[in-house]
């Protein structure tokens, strides 16, 4: 595998490409299933069911009905339901600290401001269904709605071909309290969040990953909901040093590169040996020992870079421009670089913390910007999952204050009946 430079911009270019754009069929595809699902309701619902996952699907069995919590953990593993109520926990935990509350202040002329917090009152969560089970997934967007008291918390996800859910999504949605599961799945899901159907009722905001359809239906319906984000394929960047060990930086590489044939996967380090023997693994039996050997080799071959910088400003640079869903500081002080690191999803910090456990058990939301969105958004959160609306009550000291400035402003953008507005509430006062 190739080693480049930091400052070659050009080879790095794949690397920086940021920004969502589906191919030109998906987004007409999708186009296509909304309007169709805005339009016939249940009826598209069930065709595109039928047609991409149960042959048998019908509007009567969209509905899951959740088990009770002892009957759902039944069906799988106990010590994986004992890692997902595990997960559960402290996810709950880190959300629960970051609840937001209403902020009010008098003046003291007697004006009243505040800010209100309120919840939504109903949020879609997509848990995806397809080339891997996210029950993980559903317990990240799930958890931080119902912290947020959001009213109606409705998942959907796709069934199986004999129309069931996989059981450990079942299991984490009746450990999350799931209000609603349909299992209906891809564009057609999100286009009955949005829009609602017959039998699922719409919206407020859709949260949650998905593939290149799912989250180009996301984008579409933006404006009509809320939605998270536009979640592309995974991505990792490693800062490495001469104390970290290639096995770690090599195996952070090949667990996002396994998620999606298109992720994107880098480490950048002033030591060049280090990252010779990066490519040494990269290229060796351990890139595929532990599975999903196609989709990783793909990314390796196409979305894979090993970057040697010359300076720790050039590192810097690298995670700037980059903006990485996942940034894992394998370095002798980690904590030195957190200070200067503006644009990351998730920062994993020192060689005992993996990527994997965000996305399990630290507590910590998986659900992250990717490609480049890391500029300009976050992960998701609990304050995702309300809106706020400002108060304002003048005191009669204020208004009378206020008034000819406020009639001043008004006239002078050319907005009179604003004007009159303050005007007419001072117009009989002493």
């Amino acid at each position: 595998m190739k080693i480049v430079a930091a400052s070659d911009r050009d080879a790095l270019k794949g690397l920086y490409a940021g920004g969502w754009e589906a191919p030109t069929e998906v987004t007409f595809d999708v186009a296509s299933i909304l309007a169709n699902v805005r339009s016939r309701g249940d009826e598209a619902l069930a065709e595109y069911t039928r047609r991409f996952d149960f042959s048998d699907a019908s509007a009567s069995n969209f509905r899951i009905m959740l088990p009770s919590l002892d009957e759902a953990r039944a069906g799988i593993p106990p010590e994986v339901a004992d890692g997902f109520a595990l997960a559960h926990d402290r996810v709950t935990r880190f959300h629960e600290m970051q609840r937001p509350h209403d902020h009010e202040h008098r003046d003291a002329d007697g004006t009243l401001s505040a800010l209100l917090v309120r919840p939504f009152a109903a949020v879609g969560a997509y848990v995806p269904g397809g080339t891997a089970r996210l029950p993980s997934s559903l317990i990240m967007s799930v958890v931080p709605a119902k912290i947020a008291r959001v009213a109606r918390v409705v998942v959907v996800t796709p069934p199986r071909p004999d129309g069931s859910i996989d059981p450990a999504i079942l299991f984490a949605a009746a450990l999350c309290g799931v209000d609603e599961l349909y299992a209906v799945g891809g564009a057609q899901a999100i286009g009955a969040l949005a829009f609602g159907t017959e039998t699922i009722a719409r919206v407020d905001k859709i949260v949650g990953p998905g593939n290149v359809w799912v989250t180009e239906a996301k984008r579409q319906v933006f404006g009509i909901c809320g939605i998270d984000g536009l979640a592309g394929p995974s991505e990792v960047l490693v800062v490495a040093d001469d104390s970290a060990k290639a096995e770690f930086i090599a195996g952070e590489l090949l667990a996002q590169a396994e998620h999606d044939p298109l992720a994107r996967v880098a480490a950048v380090s002033e030591d060049r040996k280090l990252l010779e023997r990066v490519a040494g693994l990269l290229e060796a039996e351990f890139a595929i020992e532990g599975g999903r050997s196609e989709i990783v080799q793909r990314v390796m071959r196409e979305g894979a870079y090993l970057i040697h910088a010359v300076t720790r400003a050039e590192i810097l640079e690298v995670i700037d421009r980059f903006a990485p869903e996942h940034l894992s500081l394998q370095v002798r002080d980690p904590l030195s670089f957190v200070g200067e690191v503006r644009r990351a999803g998730a920062v994993f910090v020192g060689a005992d913390t993996p990527v994997a456990s965000g996305d399990y058990l630290a507590g910590s939301n998986h659900v992250l910007p990717t490609s480049g969105a890391a500029r300009f958004s976050s992960g998701l959160r609990t304050g995702d999952f309300y809106r706020t609306m400002s108060l304002i009550e003048n005191s009669r000291r204020r208004m009378l204050h206020d008034a000819p400035i406020l009639a001043a402003l008004a006239n002078f953008e050319g907005l009179p009946a604003h004007a009159r507005t303050a005007e007419m509430r001072v117009r009989d006062d002493d």
